[in-house]
């Protein structure tokens, strides 16, 4: 928790811990391999949330409750985008929907941060958050990961969600999206997949996101090409970076 190098965020907060596999995109996860880092480090919080499969830590489905944490953007006075449950999903089905309430009451509390939520599970974050008890705030961004066409079903389910700001990680991107539809996203990430057991990134498939970012009116933000070593590989896409930022709007 706190400051981090991602380059889109300042900084991380996690409320839940652990998480499950779910598709294709989650097979490489970096959470299951820094999850399990930290259990060998002796924090409680991530104990038994991994295990060995294959010679890679691999989630095992637990999911742990970190209430204590709920207060950590209390304390940081400098404005701040938070990146929020970068260990686990919010929305995971094990996350009992009063809990994520609970967060949401913290976010609407401390409108000087900017709050990230990333899912895989954009059809329950809309049921959620489609509850009247749920507030849309301006300073909380929804989004959700798509890795391959597989599942551009989630950009469907993430038109559901109230926001004022929605956004899509393409990241890792292992497969052409160019069949999907960027309209009332606001923001794409894209990145390729990293650490040791990356799967490679075509070219292609990024210049066929920011042609459908161009179209969509999305803002287009490519994170890394990934690999082995990721900082070897860089981030220039045909010699410059692009971090495009959504701007805030009112439609939902």
């Amino acid at each position: 928790m706190g400051d981090t190098s991602i380059e889109w965020t300042d900084a991380t907060w996690n409320p839940v811990a652990g998480c499950t596999i779910l598709t294709a995109g989650c097979t490489n996860c970096y959470a299951m391999r820094m999850a399990a880092r930290l259990d060998a480090m002796g924090l409680e919080k991530y104990k038994g949330l991994t295990r060995r499969s294959g010679g890679r830590a691999v989630w095992t489905g637990k999911i742990r409750l970190d209430a204590k944490s709920l207060d950590a953007p209390r304390t940081w006075s400098k404005p701040r985008k938070v990146f929020v449950n970068s260990m686990s999903d919010l929305f995971h089905p094990d996350v009992q929907t009063d809990y994520i309430y609970r967060v949401w009451q913290v976010m609407k509390e401390t409108p000087r941060h900017t709050y990230q939520i990333l899912t895989k599970r954009p059809d329950r974050m809309a049921d959620v958050l489609l509850e009247r008890r749920f507030e849309t705030l301006s300073n909380v961004w929804l989004g959700t990961s798509v890795e391959d066409d597989r599942v551009l079903g989630r950009l469907d389910d993430i038109r559901r969600v109230p926001a004022i700001i929605r956004f899509v990680s393409l990241e890792p991107l292992i497969g052409s999206v160019a069949a999907g539809d960027l309209t009332g996203i606001h923001w794409a990430i894209v990145g390729g997949e990293s650490g040791p057991r990356a799967r490679p990134m075509k070219p292609e498939w990024v210049d066929e996101i920011e042609k459908m970012c161009r179209k969509s009116g999305t803002a287009f933000f490519f994170k890394q090409w990934g690999g082995k070593n990721k900082k070897a590989t860089g981030r220039l896409l045909h010699d410059r970076t692009y971090d495009e930022m959504p701007a805030p709007t009112l439609s939902m």
